[in-house]
């Protein structure tokens, strides 16, 4: 695709690894030139663009968090808006016009009780393992419970706990802001909002708090160790090669 003498070119069609850009060419650009460049990168990728995918496409020097976030108030009172999902930025249908989208929309199946409290636990909790679920929960977790969550995309597997055992650690997705409309995990309800949606009983213990989320989901924490290439074929989220006859 090119435009004004700059090309950009998408492979695949999505995420950062699917962008690649030739060089652009050097000299002063205008804020409004740098936001015009910005602009087409995150509305022809099919995935949020991160910042850092930015910086490396946009011309040396560009503030890419100026540039975006003059960006995204040029299309506050538009139909569509710039949204920043953790680090990455995209294009989504103003929030005010959703139902417009959901007339026709199929209608997704339900996550179960016990699914949406795990959810919850997740978020609040990460990093946590199947076992520290089960003990917020105080019930057993089902393995097909979990199994759903993940494929929804919305939890993740982040690494290893250091203990015996080394189990499994699980964390949310940036999948997961994005679906919930939230910038970061800190966006997530505080226990008056919990409250005031009705969604705890004002009868709680007194003692009673919210967990405050991670502030990177994305850093693994001092007790967790990353997935390796055996971890993930074990798993199941890694193809073993082939061997050789």
């Amino acid at each position: 695709m090119s435009e004004g003498g700059n090309v950009i070119s998408f492979v695949n069609g999505e995420g950062d690894e699917g962008i690649k850009a030739a060089p652009v060419p050097t000299g002063r650009l205008s804020l409004d030139e740098v936001k015009r460049m910005a602009e087409a990168i995150v509305f022809a990728s099919a995935e949020p663009v991160s910042e850092k995918a930015l910086a490396a496409r946009l011309p040396d020097g560009v503030d890419v968090g100026e540039t975006m976030e003059a960006l995204r108030s040029d299309y506050e009172m538009r139909g569509v808006n710039l949204v920043r999902i953790a680090d990455c930025w995209a294009f989504r249908t103003a929030s005010d016009l959703s139902f417009l989208m959901n007339r026709h929309a199929v209608q997704q199946r339900k996550l179960s009780r016990a699914a949406l409290e795990m959810l919850a636990v997740v978020a609040y909790h990460q990093p946590v393992t199947r076992a520290e679920i089960e003990e917020i929960r105080g019930v057993e977790t089902s393995k097909g419970t979990l199994d759903i969550l993940l494929e929804t995309g919305w939890v993740k597997m982040r690494g290893r706990r250091r203990t015996p055992g080394r189990p499994v650690t699980y964390g949310t997705s940036t999948e997961f802001l994005d679906h919930f409309g939230l910038e970061e995990l800190r966006d997530l309800p505080g226990i008056e909002e919990l409250k005031g949606a009705g969604l705890l009983s004002p009868r709680m213990p007194s003692n009673f708090a919210v967990p405050q989320p991670m502030t990177d989901p994305d850093v693994l924490t001092e007790d967790e160790d990353p997935l390796t290439d055996i971890d993930l074929e074990e798993l199941g989220l890694l193809t073993p090669l082939a061997q050789d006859d």
